[in-house]
């Protein structure tokens, strides 16, 4: 069986679920997933810019009616169990948390613990940080002794 560790941050599509699910073909997937809800960061102009850059100008203007904090945490919830439940229905295992602490230390601790194969981050597109390797996947590769795929999501959940 091959072992995925796959960090999102919102809850996965049915497309998401597809492409990630069949990346091995016929192998048996164990999925461990990592969601980080949106806590109280500073980085709602970086989302904003990024909106900005995908031509979504709207989502850019809302961007201060995003929940954060307590709001986001119960969203997280929700999102991680629709994603855990669509991956289980597939035929796939797959269990998950939310992170509750420095992302990239929980992704390192999720690796060793499941002694992972490999490391999927499957996000929206961040220009921003992607454009100064600071995204989650590229700071991963230094962190975690595995490979790591970063992927896009296909859809906006």
């Amino acid at each position: 069986m091959f072992t995925s560790v796959l960090m999102i941050e919102k809850a996965l599509t049915s497309a998401d679920v597809e492409f990630v699910t069949t990346l091995h073909g016929d192998e048996p997937v164990s999925f461990h997933v990592l969601l980080q809800p949106r806590g109280e960061q500073a980085d709602r102009l970086l989302r904003a810019i990024d909106d900005v850059a995908l031509g979504e100008l709207d989502e850019a203007a809302r961007e201060g009616e995003t929940p954060e904090g307590e709001e986001a945490q119960d969203m997280g919830e929700q999102a991680l169990e629709v994603s855990l439940r669509a991956l289980r229905a597939t035929g796939d295992t797959a269990d998950g948390r939310l992170i509750t602490d420095h992302p990239l230390d929980a992704l390192r601790a999720m690796v060793e613990e499941v002694g992972a194969d490999e490391v999927i981050v499957l996000t929206d597109p961040h220009y921003v940080e992607e454009f100064f390797h600071r995204d989650w996947a590229s700071r991963a590769r230094h962190k975690v002794g595995v490979p790591v795929l970063k992927l896009f999501s296909h859809s906006k959940a």
